[in-house]
């Protein structure tokens, strides 16, 4: 990457996201999934992998994207000429600088600490900062409810499939959420739940990044707009399990909690085929003999990271085990705090 110095005329504008790690409720999330099941919720938390976008003003026109984790970077003249581009190396922040059309020149710079297809919502975390970002770098007074909506439509134009709405709340708010799914619209609750226990019940780890990463969403999304009556009926029991945890977990029973995660990933993985791989079977089963209780994938599966719930006390023992086995064991804690916006 070249290292040249640039003009600078104003102050820099930071904004950082959380992750997340998904709990129940999955994938009926994707719009208008939810609405052929009525009470349905997803239940995430935020997770303390940050993602970046920062944003430095420059004299002249000129628009520079880069991405620090990936190491890509692209040029453009003037708004112009990037408003009329349709191939980019860096279609995220190409996609938002294309819809908030700031009149200055600009450097973004956006990095990711999540594992490539990791499944714990890197890309949609990355674009509620980048959104942030440029709202302020914009001069628009943003709602965290619109920030999302940007956010989503456009991710969904990047990536050219529906997106679902889950993974942008717990990078807006941090902390546990249930996600309501309803007629009139999404609505945000924050579930009661200490983050100390959180983090001293779940180990996350990431086997890799998927084979298709993106594509079983969008294929169990089409069996069930298809009428897939096996779908159809995973659904139902889906959004009935995310009821029943989201109430388990206010209730403090995590034994209830383990049985209904694993129920739900024993439905889930018979939604497509790829869902699961033979290193995530693996490190469930390992995982069980050293103080697991339950595990799922994160995200779309296929890949990327599983999320296991273990024995109080257990967590060291399976985070050593797994990482015996082959996965690769991620920290985790749980953000307490949602989007953060600064100037230096």
């Amino acid at each position: 990457m070249r290292k040249m110095r640039y003009a600078i005329s104003g102050a820099t504008i930071i904004a950082q996201a959380p992750c997340r790690a998904d709990l129940a409720g999955g994938t009926i999330d994707l719009w208008p999934l939810y609405l052929f099941h009525p009470g349905a919720l997803t239940l995430n938390f935020a997770v303390n992998i940050l993602t970046t976008c920062r944003i430095t003003p420059l004299r002249g026109r000129e628009m520079i994207l880069r991405s620090l984790d990936t190491g890509r970077e692209q040029h453009f003249a003037s708004f112009e000429q990037l408003r009329r581009a349709r191939r980019f190396r860096l279609p995220l922040s190409a996609r938002l600088l294309q819809f908030f059309a700031p009149k200055e020149g600009l450097l973004i710079e956006t990095d990711s600490e999540s594992p490539a297809g990791a499944g714990i919502s890197g890309s949609s975390s990355l674009m509620i900062a980048t959104t942030a970002a440029l709202g302020r770098f914009t001069d628009r007074h943003l709602t965290l409810e619109q920030m999302r909506v940007i956010a989503q439509n456009v991710e969904a134009q990047v990536i050219s499939v529906p997106t679902g709405c889950q993974d942008y709340y717990p990078a807006l708010y941090g902390g546990v959420s249930a996600i309501h799914l309803d007629a009139d619209g999404i609505h945000r609750e924050a579930v009661p739940v200490a983050a100390e226990e959180i983090e001293s019940r779940f180990v996350l780890a990431y086997t890799g990044a998927p084979r298709q990463s993106g594509i079983n969403n969008w294929e169990v999304f089409k069996a069930h707009i298809n009428g897939d009556k096996h779908v159809f009926r995973n659904f139902e029991r889906i959004a009935e399990i995310a009821r029943t945890m989201h109430q388990a977990l206010v209730r403090g029973d995590w034994n209830e909690v383990a049985r209904l995660l694993r129920d739900e990933w024993k439905l889930r993985r018979t939604n497509a085929p790829g869902i699961t791989t033979t290193l995530i079977d693996s490190l469930i089963s390992v995982a069980n003999k050293n103080g697991g209780l339950a595990a799922k994938a994160c995200g779309a599966g296929g890949g990327g990271c599983v999320i296991f719930l273990v024995e109080k006390g257990a967590a060291s023992r399976v985070a050593t085990a797994i990482g015996d086995n082959g996965g690769r064991v991620l920290p985790l804690q749980v953000a307490r705090d949602g989007l953060r916006v600064t100037f230096i």
